[in-house]
């Protein structure tokens, strides 16, 4: 029989490739990684799952008809692909809407001038009329409390600490500042401010405001909380130096409705060995609402699904249960990684490693573990491994917020490290877009993810 020479390519490279991988328990490790990424770099499918997460649903509040249908999407997307199992587990999540659009003004003896905000996560609205007072500028909880309630009282408190740029990696800067938009509102109400408005978690300067949680105590008032640009932040405090008694005015009229009820969505595929032994891997599929949620957490989804898929397509067979969790409300509850965990301590079973991405799809540098000295060192031994592909920072560090409440002493808990320069120019604000997003550098996050859980697999910890 006659062949063309594009079919005896084409027939040849496939089965190079499922014999190749078939017989991967007798190859080096580093022959079954060097499969993965290749299959991950021209076969990939984490970037068109993402584009149609984000394009045809978009935003996944909590309690959202986008979250519902995310959960409907993910299930069929993993049902699409073989696994051996794939469910929902269900969950009651918080659900808040954060109603109009959210309107502020500086108010100064220059004249009016708009400034962008949005109401953090959480927050109590203004009513319909809004609120106008004075403002007072601090920079820390400490530098407010001196200031006192004479100071205080009546006006609205504008919390001004940058991320600090001195910091290598981004997300330390944000560990440093994220507690003025966590607590801002508690510390301003104690004195009897009005209102809080909270400078963005960004180190860029621009005109998107970043949303995220805020929180209120029990006994203390709930007083209206919106971050602001940081560009608007950089504004608001010229013009204070300016004139301190400009006034502020600020509208928003968020709602907290009941509880509503979602679901995790969870495939799997089965071990052959010792199916008892899980692996999960996972991301949120929660997002705020302002955007797509591309990079928080849609590309951690779709590189965890990827995990399952690469495994399978490369017809590597694991010896322990490898599966895949898309968990809901991560950003302003943290329940579905809480009930992750709670029906795992019910059904009494073994993880003996969860793996977490959600610091975005960019270039993967490495893994962050949360484990026992041996099993980082256990961990930490496959460098030579995973160093060509960019995979130089594995150590010790943190896991994760949704797979945190699986934490004891038997368990590796492990995050998945991209570069994390351009992450906080995304993160909780509408800028969150699937454009945003570089093809190759999500594909190489979730062939990395693979290659470590193949190593896990094989090895165990």
């Amino acid at each position: 029989m006659f062949y063309k020479p594009s079919r005896i390519i084409f027939a040849f490279a496939f089965s190079f490739r499922f014999i190749s991988v078939q017989a991967q328990s007798q190859q080096p490790d580093s022959a079954v990684i060097r499969h993965i990424f290749r299959e991950a770099l021209t076969q990939g499918k984490s970037y068109e799952n993402l584009r149609y997460l984000c394009t045809q649903i978009g935003p996944r509040l909590s309690g959202s008809a986008g979250a519902a249908q995310a959960v409907t999407y993910t299930k069929k997307l993993m049902e699409s692909y073989g696994f051996d199992r794939v469910y929902l587990q269900e969950v009651m999540v918080p659900h808040w809407v954060r109603g109009e659009k959210e309107k502020a003004q500086i108010q100064s003896t220059k004249g009016r001038q708009m400034v962008p905000i949005c109401a953090l996560g959480g927050a109590v609205g203004t009513g319909k009329k809004g609120i106008k007072a004075q403002v007072v500028e601090v920079r820390s909880f400490e530098e407010l409390r001196q200031l006192g309630r004479v100071k205080v009282q009546g006006k609205v408190v504008f919390f001004n600490r940058p991320m600090n740029p001195a910091y290598i990696e981004t997300f330390m800067a944000y560990r440093d500042a994220v507690d003025q938009r966590g607590s801002g509102a508690i510390e301003a109400a104690k004195l009897g401010a009005v209102g809080a408005i909270v400078r963005s978690m960004n180190l860029a300067l621009d005109d998107f405001p970043h949303t995220g949680t805020t929180r209120y105590e029990d006994g203390i008032t709930k007083i209206p909380a919106a971050a602001i640009s940081t560009n608007g932040a950089e504004l608001l405090s010229r013009q204070l130096k300016a004139d301190p008694n400009l006034a502020f005015y600020f509208k928003m009229n968020p709602e907290t409705l009941p509880d509503a009820l979602s679901h995790n969505v969870i495939g799997e595929i089965k071990g052959s060995e010792h199916p008892e032994e899980i692996i999960v891997v996972g991301g949120h599929l929660d997002s705020w609402d302002l955007a797509q949620g591309a990079h928080d957490d849609g590309t951690g989804c779709m590189q965890a699904i990827e995990v399952l898929r690469l495994l399978k397509a490369l017809n590597i067979k694991p010896k322990r249960t490898i599966r895949a969790v898309m968990y809901m409300n991560e950003e302003n509850g943290l329940r579905g990684g809480r009930k992750y965990a709670e029906v795992a301590l019910t059904n009494k079973e073994n993880h003996i490693a969860a793996l977490e991405s959600d610091a975005g799809g960019f270039t993967p540098r490495g893994f962050s573990i949360d484990a026992t000295p041996n099993k980082i060192a256990e961990v930490a031994r496959w460098k030579a491994l995973l160093a060509p592909y960019g995979l130089n920072n594995i150590g010790a560090g943190g896991g994760g917020a949704d797979i945190g409440p699986l934490k004891n002493d038997k368990i590796a808990l492990i995050g998945f490290r991209p570069d994390s320069q351009r992450y906080f120019e995304v993160h909780h604000a509408a800028s969150d877009t699937f454009d945003r997003v570089n093809q190759r550098e999500l594909e190489l996050g979730g062939a990395a993810m693979a290659a470590l859980v193949y190593l896990i697999d094989k090895y165990g910890l």
